[in-house]
C-alpha cells in the first residue's frame, strides 16, 4: 500500500493595525494576481479569515478534500486551518478577504463580560463555512457592506465597520450553534453577568489557589447562592470548571514549552501531579504526555477543524459545511 503522502502548509502572519480589528484585502485577487491556478500552497492564519467571491469557478481545497465554489459564495475559514484556493484558469476568480482579530476585538468589545467575549470568538470560530450568499443572506451583506465601508472610508467608518463586524461575528456564532459540544463551556446570558466577577477572576489567574466562599464574595452573593447560580449558568461546579480552565491553559504550556509535567501541573495550580494527571485525563480524555507528542492532532478533535502543524498528515474531521 502506497504511503500517503504528506501535505506542507506555510504560516502567515498577519499584524492588525492599532486602531482597526481587522484587515481588509481589496481588490478582487484572482488567480492571475497570484502567479498561477492555485493561490500559492496550503496555509493557515493567526486571524480568521473571511473570503467573498464575485466571480469565477475553482475549488476550495481542505488538506485531503476540494470542494467546488462558484460566484456569489463567501468562506468563513477561522485561524489555524489549512486551505487553499484553486482557480479554474489562471485569470478567473475575483475574490476579497477580510482577516479578522476576533479574540482581540471582541475582548474589547466585552471588558466587563469577559466570559461572553470568549464564548462568542470559540463559537464564531468552530467551523468552515463554504456557503452560498443566497442562503445566508443576512451573513453575506454584512461582509460586503464592511467591504464598502473599507473602500469608501466616509466620516466614523472605523465606528461603522466595527458596528457591522460586531453583528457579522454574532451571527457566524449564532449559525454554529447547532455545532455545540457537551463538554463546552457555555455560559447563560440571562444569569452570567451575576458571577462575572468571578468568571474574570477565574479566567486571569486560574492557577492561583481560591476558596468559593472568596469567589462568591466577588459577586456579592451567598456562597449557597453562588454555586446554584454557577451551576445553571455553566453547568458545571466552580471547583470543575477552575479545573477545566487550568487544564486548558496547561494545553498551552505542554505545548509550547519542554519544561517538565510537573512543573507545568505547578503552574497550572494543581498541588500534586497525581491530581494534575487525574484530571487531565478525565477532561481531555490523554494523559499530558500524550498530549504533548501529538498536540496538534488532539487540537483537530478537541475543536473539529484544521490543523496548526507545519506537516499535516491523515486529517481528522474538519467539520466543514457547505450550503
Amino acid at each position: 500500500m502506497a504511503k500517503k503522502r504528506k501535505v506542507k502548509a506555510t504560516f502567515r502572519y498577519y499584524e492588525m493595525p492599532q486602531e482597526m480589528p481587522l484587515i481588509a484585502l481589496l481588490g478582487e485577487y484572482s488567480g492571475a494576481m497570484w502567479g498561477g491556478n492555485e493561490l500559492d500552497s496550503f496555509h493557515f492564519h493567526n486571524n480568521m479569515e473571511i473570503g467573498y467571491c464575485y466571480a469565477g469557478n475553482g475549488y476550495m481545497a481542505f488538506t485531503e478534500e476540494k470542494l467546488p465554489y462558484h460566484g456569489d459564495m463567501f468562506t468563513v475559514i477561522p485561524k489555524n486551518f489549512s486551505h487553499k484556493t484553486i482557480f479554474d484558469k489562471k485569470d478567473d476568480g475575483r475574490w476579497e478577504y477580510l482577516i479578522v482579530d476576533l479574540d482581540k476585538f471582541l475582548g474589547d468589545m466585552y471588558k466587563n463580560n469577559i466570559q461572553l467575549a470568549e464564548w462568542i470568538a470559540i463559537r464564531a470560530n468552530r467551523k468552515v463555512h463554504l456557503a452560498q450568499a443566497g442562503e445566508q443572506r443576512e451573513i453575506a451583506s454584512l461582509i460586503k457592506r464592511i467591504f464598502q465601508a473599507m473602500k469608501e472610508q466616509k466620516e466614523f467608518y472605523q465606528e461603522e465597520v466595527k458596528g457591522f463586524l460586531l453583528a457579522l461575528l454574532t451571527q457566524i456564532a449564532r449559525w454554529n450553534k447547532e455545532e455545540t459540544d457537551e463538554n463546552d463551556i457555555v455560559p447563560i446570558a440571562s444569569n452570567s453577568t451575576v458571577i462575572s466577577p468571578a468568571l474574570n477572576y477565574i479566567s486571569i489567574a486560574p492557577e492561583k489557589p481560591v476558596k468559593i466562599g472568596e469567589l462568591a464574595e466577588m459577586c456579592h452573593i451567598s456562597e449557597t447562592h453562588f454555586r446554584r447560580v454557577f451551576a445553571e449558568c455553566m453547568k458545571m461546579s466552580p471547583v470543575k470548571y477552575i479545573n477545566h480552565v487550568r487544564i486548558r491553559r496547561s494545553c498551552e504550556e505542554l505545548k509550547r514549552t519542554d519544561a517538565p509535567v510537573s512543573v507545568v501541573a505547578s503552574r497550572s495550580g494543581f498541588p500534586t501531579l497525581s491530581t494534575f494527571n487525574r484530571n487531565f485525563r478525565e477532561i481531555m480524555g490523554i494523559s499530558p504526555q500524550q498530549w504533548r507528542k501529538n498536540s496538534e492532532y488532539y487540537e483537530h478533535k478537541l475543536h473539529g477543524y484544521g490543523s496548526q502543524s507545519e506537516n499535516i498528515g491523515e486529517a481528522p474531521d474538519k467539520g466543514i459545511i457547505v450550503q
